[in-house]
């Protein structure tokens, strides 16, 4: 089990994938053909629902299907796990996202956070981007976890577990090139001088990332590389003394 610390959330919500509930589920996923066998097939794409889900304000069941265009909400202790096209999602408990439409209806260009936490996959592609109260980030082919703290003033967290993520808050940039997990506070106030500043790794696991990968036919970066590196949020798989996490290096 890789290392993770928690803040405001607890030990279970990162340890679904251990449930023989998911194993079943994603392994008669994968039978069934994944994405393309459940588009071929007519079939609904969630993977597992656990306690209250809502699609566009009506009650989900496990047989349903998630669309571009849909505003889904979760309630307090359930969970969602669906998959759009080449990309794979996981909605924590007390969640509230939608996800616009890309270039076919299977196809997300936009998912906007609005409270709440979601851990996702995404294939390779262009013109696609998550969007909280406090960020925007440009995705690419890479693995990414996203929280609201609605606490915080809809402070975001926001992690690119590996892969090339462009992060924007208000004025401030960062392109950011991750090979194991590079964080970020995305600030509804300037914080030294910045709304976007450095964190540390939280709230999610490398399973969690592995498992959603693997429900889309993907590999994170560390199973690629066949080693993980210090997770301690900058993104990288040494520690080299005197490197600085990007966010710190960002021309104001």
């Amino acid at each position: 089990m890789s290392q993770h610390a928690l803040l405001g959330r607890t030990e279970d919500e990162l340890l679904w994938f251990r449930r023989r509930s998911f194993l079943q589920a994603a392994a008669a996923w994968t039978a069934m053909g994944g994405a393309l066998g459940a588009h071929a097939q007519a079939r609904g794409n969630i993977v597992q629902l656990t306690g209250d889900a809502t699609r566009n304000g009506a009650r989900l069941d496990p047989g349903s299907t998630v669309q571009t265009g849909d505003q889904i909400s979760t309630g307090p202790g359930s969970m969602l796990i669906f998959v759009l096209g080449n990309s794979a999602f996981h909605v924590r408990q007390n969640s509230t996202l939608s996800v616009a439409r890309g270039s076919s209806l299977n196809t997300v260009s936009l998912l906007r956070l609005l409270t709440g936490a979601v851990v996702s996959v995404w294939g390779k592609g262009s013109n696609r981007r998550i969007e909280t109260p406090t960020i925007t980030a440009g995705i690419r082919g890479t693995g990414v976890y996203t929280e609201v703290f609605p606490e915080q003033d809809k402070r975001t967290y926001f992690c690119n577990c590996y892969g090339v993520v462009d992060m924007q808050a208000g004025s401030n940039y960062v392109k950011s090139v991750s090979d194991y997990h590079q964080s970020f506070w995305g600030e509804p106030e300037p914080k030294n001088g910045r709304l976007l500043n450095p964190a540390n790794a939280i709230n999610h696991t490398d399973e969690e990332l592995e498992f959603l990968a693997q429900l889309t036919g993907q590999k994170t970066a560390w199973q690629v590389m066949g080693r993980r590196g210090i997770k301690d949020g900058k993104g990288y798989m040494e520690d080299v003394p005197g490197r600085k996490h990007p966010a710190e290096e960002m021309v104001l």
